[in-house]
């Protein structure tokens, strides 16, 4: 795994986009973002959430290490499914749009769009108390979004309004809806 690539991927979509997505689609494979990209990603979310939660409740019991684990396996699970719901809806919408069926750059576009709820993941594991300002920040995604339906996906431009906000919907409503879905569950089920 290229740490230094996925560093430069993600500061660069978060900086420039429009390069980020030229450069990813010059040099990457289009079947390697989830290993190089989005499972890495998903692993620094699940760090800095088991980081932030002993840091928070401490180490001092079984139930204080169960906690941290349990939010572990929620952001995973979360991050995980939304990446998988999330590329199967944005090839729907692909196809509903006209465009050919493409699974393989459906995934590429939304493990690479999917940069900066992965990085407000990582920064609200270890800070907490930033949930409100990471609410905000996710609108960014939107312009993210923007950008790689020009440069990636080649959309018409008549086509790219409207792909751009069922993505930007689809990215940040899916690791919520999985969460919630998973939290219900773990009360149901403990």
């Amino acid at each position: 795994m290229n740490y230094k690539f996925l560093l430069h991927i993600a500061m660069l979509l978060i900086s420039s986009p429009g390069k980020a997505w030229v450069e990813i689609r010059e040099r990457t494979d289009i079947r390697a973002v989830s290993f190089e990209y989005v499972y890495p990603m998903i692993g620094f979310s699940a760090l800095s959430v088991f980081i932030g939660s002993i840091w928070e409740h401490g180490w001092s019991s079984a139930e204080d290490y169960q906690y941290a684990m349990m939010q572990c396996a929620g952001v995973v699970i979360s991050l995980f499914g939304a990446y998988f719901l999330s590329a199967y809806l944005i090839n729907q919408v692909r196809i509903r749009q006209g465009e050919r069926d493409d699974m393989l750059l459906s995934q590429q576009f939304a493990g690479y769009s999917m940069t900066v709820v992965f990085l407000l993941q990582i920064l609200t594991g270890l800070m907490p108390d930033l949930g409100i300002i990471s609410l905000m920040l996710q609108f960014y995604t939107v312009y993210l979004v923007w950008e790689g339906t020009d440069k990636l996906l080649d959309m018409a431009e008549e086509k790219r309004s409207t792909l751009t906000v069922a993505v930007t919907a689809i990215l940040l409503i899916c690791p919520y809806l999985l969460r919630w879905v998973f939290d219900k569950l773990n009360i149901i089920l403990n």
